[in-house]
């Protein structure tokens, strides 16, 4: 199976992963919109490879319901999502490009590296276990740990969490993020929600933050308190 796919199948499988991995939990489909308006790609494009791809038994396209991905396009799919996270990491560590603009030319990367290539890379940034933006890096064999984050937006009042990963790569979201000072590791505190999908406010050590619904979604963190 591995002889038969291509760079560009392979990017297919790491961006579906991607787009169901911002989705809610109980999500297992995207949409072929999605993923077009995600590759910048014609919607006519996508549906050819989907049903390469689909015959190929990596990806299951159900009418009316959208695009899921089997166990096997999952585990081809994070094989290349561990060489491009480790791309990222080497590219901010070792080659001083900022974490703001690596995501793309870390794409562009990983997917011409050898195995042997990326576990060099790996041995030289001290062998990471997250991305520069707290995503999880995949082992050699394509395997996850497990994940025990939620969004930022379900946190409740009083609670203490700890930022663990962003899923926005778009560069000005990042800075602004990044400004408001909750990056991957941060800890706060959740002094306020509004209702109806209002904004809320944080503490960080002695400064409070305020942030919207909107931006609170791009973020996840874990509970510090149980």
């Amino acid at each position: 199976m591995a002889a038969e796919l291509s760079g560009k199948m392979r990017a297919y499988l790491a961006e579906i992963y991607r787009l169901l991995e911002r989705q809610p939990a109980e999500a297992t489909y995207v949409s072929s919109s999605q993923l077009a308006d995600q590759l910048l790609i014609s919607p006519p494009a996508v549906n050819r490879m989907v049903n390469r791809l689909s015959d190929l038994g990596l990806l299951a396209h159900k009418r009316y319901q959208g695009i899921a991905i089997t166990d096997s396009g999952q585990a081809a799919a994070l094989k290349l999502i561990r060489k491009q996270r480790i791309a990222e990491v080497f590219l901010v560590q070792i080659m001083g490009i900022s974490w703001l603009t690596v995501h793309e030319e870390a794409l562009r990367l990983g997917a011409g590296l050898s195995d042997a290539v990326v576990q060099r890379m790996a041995a030289m940034t001290g062998a990471p276990r997250r991305c520069p933006h707290g995503e999880p890096i995949p082992d050699a064999a394509g395997a996850l740990p497990p994940l025990e984050d939620s969004l930022l937006a379900q946190a409740e009042p009083g609670s203490r969490i700890r930022v663990s990963r962003l899923i926005t790569r778009e560069a000005d979201r990042l800075a602004y993020i990044e400004a408001l000072g909750l990056v991957p590791g941060q800890d706060c505190e959740v002094i306020h929600v509004a209702p109806f999908d209002g904004p809320m406010q944080l503490k960080l050590a002695r400064e409070y933050r305020i942030i919207g619904n909107s931006l609170a979604r791009l973020i996840r963190a874990c509970r510090l308190d149980g």
